[in-house]
């Protein structure tokens, strides 16, 4: 017997639903191909790449997120400091090149893509990694002042996470061409 959503489920996961298409187009692309990528879904260059450039990008972007595995492993538990340099350190790089595309614009579409490629675990480092990563001289100073605007006092200051892990996982759509429908 195949098992059932409890109403509640089907509730968050419409909220992740909506929560997406909040986002920009720009946003929406790059984090299905980021998804792609890091949980190894489709062929990435396949079916992401419209020019030399974007391969070029997502080539990049895969070697970075070889580190996705590490960082996953090295999930510390608890607040333990000496766990937190050898997580912090390429969760923040991978933040920063992830910033550095100019796709992710906002602490909230961070927070999507990274609670998938990661694991709802990974919430309270968040907001971390996000404001270290933003804070970078390598980014513009017009991106780093959109980005440091875009959390939260609440994101940033939380008491606790829920670690209820993420059941929408936005995937690629093929376009439908409005005239071939049937009237």
């Amino acid at each position: 017997m195949a098992s059932r959503m409890k109403p509640a489920q089907g509730a968050m996961t419409l909220a992740e639903m909506k929560e997406f298409a909040g986002f920009s187009a720009a946003t929406q692309r790059y984090i299905r191909r980021s998804l792609d990528i890091g949980l190894e879904r489709q062929d990435a260059l396949e079916r992401w790449s419209r020019d030399v450039v974007e391969a070029a990008s997502i080539r990049a972007q895969a070697r970075m997120y070889d580190r996705l595995d590490d960082i996953r492993a090295l999930l510390p538990e608890e607040a333990d400091l000496d766990a937190l340099e050898p997580f912090l350190a390429p969760l923040s790089t991978l933040t920063a090149f992830d910033l550095g595309q100019g796709r992710i614009t906002s602490f909230s579409a961070y927070r999507f893509l990274y609670e998938r490629l990661v694991g709802a675990e990974v919430r309270p480092f968040l907001p971390s990694a996000f404001c270290a990563a933003a804070a970078l001289p390598s980014l513009h100073p017009e991106l780093r002042r959109k980005l440091l605007q875009s959390i939260s006092e609440a994101a940033a200051t939380a008491s606790g996470w829920s670690n209820r892990q993420p059941a929408f996982f936005p995937q690629w759509v093929e376009k439908v061409d409005a005239a071939a429908l049937p009237n």
